[in-house]
């Protein structure tokens, strides 16, 4: 089923547009009152400079003082109710507006904007804790991915409606005013449409003081590693973003010899790359919390942003050209590819994160916890917003601010893969199955989402335990010979995914007992442990008998057994088949079109070597 489906369904599509709606607000608002403080009201520019300068810190301030309350107000009570409320403060905010627009009461359209971040700041918790809720796990890759596409492109209609609409001669004011009203009022309507998502912590003790109340959502936030590194990810995404949006008006004017024209095209390409690498995701990742993606987006941000500094377009100084006649400059291509990739990578990077949090965090303490992001997010845009002001003010360029922020790109990234291996593992792993394999799937519905259970499969090639941990959802624990768990560059892989080497009784018995206990800890903390029954891989394509292995965990810890099954591995890469020597070779089939199916789980009682055996054998059928 495609990511796209969502859009038909009521769990979904209610809440979509509920949120594309609020950020076209958002941004159309705050481009309308731009539009007439800088070019409407004859202000001197000092004034101008104040208030363009001011608008961005009123907006952001709400997320420092409120994110905490919001957090809570998400976890405590039922979503769809708070989403309500939500949109009638909009409703009013924008009155308001109206108010200030006719007017032109600067001062009073400073105050809604400010309403407009306490808007967003409430919003924001719900936005993300909300689709746990309403989706299936294999749907929240598609469902972050359609969300942050919607979001891209709504605000940037909403910048170039809010700017169109003052430009109205006469009838600016009020075109801007029944529009973010009529939108307003829209979003209320689709809200109505929600349907309820119950309170993850009604019982939770309600914390008035948003000093205290943000330093242990903080906390919280950094509980788990994982989650909190992750958050740093998003947050540092957010600074990355906003250093470059922020460049693109100068960069326009004195690299590109554009006009406003050329602005509105690199906006929309940056836009519609991050929508086009957004919804690309679920497909890159099978609909699986695919993490391994986050590497090769901080990789494509760093090329594309460095590129960005070369790429110089061969425009004559002084002349403000159209977009059309723009495209026709030598070289104007290259920039625009480069801002589309920028923002495609970016979707790569940021949608994974988002739908790790998710996937990993608590459920009831997931709003608490995006509050938490909330918050570190303002600071790094605060902090990006000072970065910019202090390199332009040391006389940099625009093109040399993108080279400097993407080379800091390079070191925020091995920071974070070093403080959690488990991204730069994932990706390792999703490189080498995808350019070795096409793989299909079907059944994995039938490995549990939680608890404990034991995996079993039948062994083709060295490569197995990599396609199960690319294709299988749920992290799991690999019980695999030593000698492989020590090949070189997989080793790193193993290591990380903490898996569990062992060895024959005769070859090393201290070793054989260690990978049962630790086979049995990690059944008992309720996790996923993969075995491959045969023993070792198999060296004529048949399944071997399963050794007894399995019965003695069985009999030490009763879980539920799921098997699985390779089929059309035999012969292809790092299978030992034609391989006199009994060692693999490169193989006659390469990219190899190889599944990977799974059964119903069996009872602990009636799983034993004899019928798992039995049960793999007719999965995997005569494909071998």
């Amino acid at each position: 089923m495609s990511q796209f489906s969502l859009l038909a369904r009521r769990r979904f599509a209610p809440f979509f547009w509920t949120q594309a709606l609020g950020a076209f607000n958002d941004n159309a608002f705050r481009n309308a009152m731009i539009m007439l403080v800088a070019f409407q009201m004859a202000l001197p520019d000092a004034q101008v400079s104040l208030y363009t300068n001011l608008a961005p810190a009123l907006f952001i301030l709400p997320y420092f003082l409120f994110s905490a309350t919001a957090g809570q107000l998400a976890e405590k009570f039922e979503k769809t109710r708070i989403i309500r409320y939500v949109k009638l403060f909009e409703i009013a905010a924008m009155s308001i507006a109206a108010f200030g627009f006719f007017t032109h009461h600067v001062s009073l359209l400073l105050v809604v904007l400010f309403l407009m971040g306490v808007h967003s700041t409430v919003f924001g918790p719900i936005k993300y804790s909300i689709l746990p809720q309403a989706l299936e796990r294999g749907e929240l890759v598609g469902g972050n991915a359609l969300v942050e596409t919607g979001t891209q492109l709504a605000m940037l209609i909403g910048m170039i409606v809010g700017n169109s609409l003052m430009l109205i001669a006469g009838y600016g004011t009020l075109a801007a005013s029944l529009t973010t009203i009529g939108i307003a009022c829209m979003g209320y309507l689709a809200s109505r449409a929600i349907p309820p998502a119950p309170a993850t912590a009604p019982g939770l003790r309600f914390n008035w003081n948003p000093l205290s109340e943000t330093w242990r959502v903080l906390r919280i936030t950094h509980e788990d590693r994982a989650v909190f590194n992750a958050v740093l990810g998003i947050s540092w995404f957010w600074f990355f973003g906003t250093v470059m949006i922020a460049q693109l008006p100068t960069y326009t004017r004195h690299v590109l010899g554009g006009d406003g024209s050329v602005n509105t095209l690199v906006l929309t390409l940056f836009s519609l790359g991050t929508g086009i690498g957004s919804l690309m995701c679920e497909r890159l990742s099978r609909r699986r919390v695919e993490i391994g993606l986050v590497p090769m987006g901080a990789f494509g941000l760093t090329v594309f942003a460095v590129d960005l500094y070369f790429a110089r377009p061969a425009v004559t100084a002084g002349v403000a050209l159209n977009w059309t006649a723009f495209l026709a400059v030598p070289g104007a291509w290259r920039a625009m590819l480069d801002l589309t990739m920028i923002g495609a990578f970016a979707g790569f990077y940021v949608v994974p994160l988002f739908a790790f949090v998710q996937s990993r965090a608590p459920r009831e303490r997931l709003s608490r916890i995006i509050a938490g992001n909330n918050i570190v997010n303002a600071l790094l845009i605060c902090i990006a917003s000072a970065f910019g002001i202090g390199l332009t003010a040391l006389g940099l360029e625009a093109p040399t601010i993108f080279l400097i922020t993407g080379i800091l790109n390079v070191a925020v990234a091995v920071y974070i893969f070093t403080l959690v291996p488990e991204f730069l593992m994932r990706f390792v792993t999703w490189v080498l199955v995808n350019t070795l394999y096409r793989v299909r799937v079907d059944g994995l519905k039938n490995v549990p989402d939680e608890g404990a259970a034991l995996v079993v499969c039948n062994h083709v090639s060295f490569m197995d335990p990599l396609i199960l941990m690319a294709s299988v959802r749920r992290p799991m624990r690999f019980v695999m010979h030593h000698r492989i768990y020590d090949i070189p560059v997989l080793r790193f892989v193993f290591r990380t995914a903490k898996a569990i080497p062992i060895a024959g009784r005769q070859e090393d018995p201290a070793l054989l007992e260690r990978a049962f206990e630790l086979v049995d800890e990690a059944l008992a903390n309720g996790e996923l442990v993969c075995i491959f029954p045969e023993g070792g891989i198999t060296r004529d394509g048949s399944i071997q008998n399963f050794r007894p292995g399995v019965d003695r965990i069985l009999a030490r810890r009763p879980v539920p057994v799921v098997p699985l099954a390779l089929r059309g591995m035999w012969g292809s890469i790092f299978s030992r088949r034609d391989s006199a020597l009994r060692r693999a070779r490169l193989p006659r089939r390469f990219w190899s079109r190889i599944e990977l199916v799974g059964g119903a789980p069996l009872a602990a009682g009636d799983a034993n070597a004899a019928a798992l055996e039995a049960r793999v054998s007719e999965l995997r059928g005569d494909k071998a």
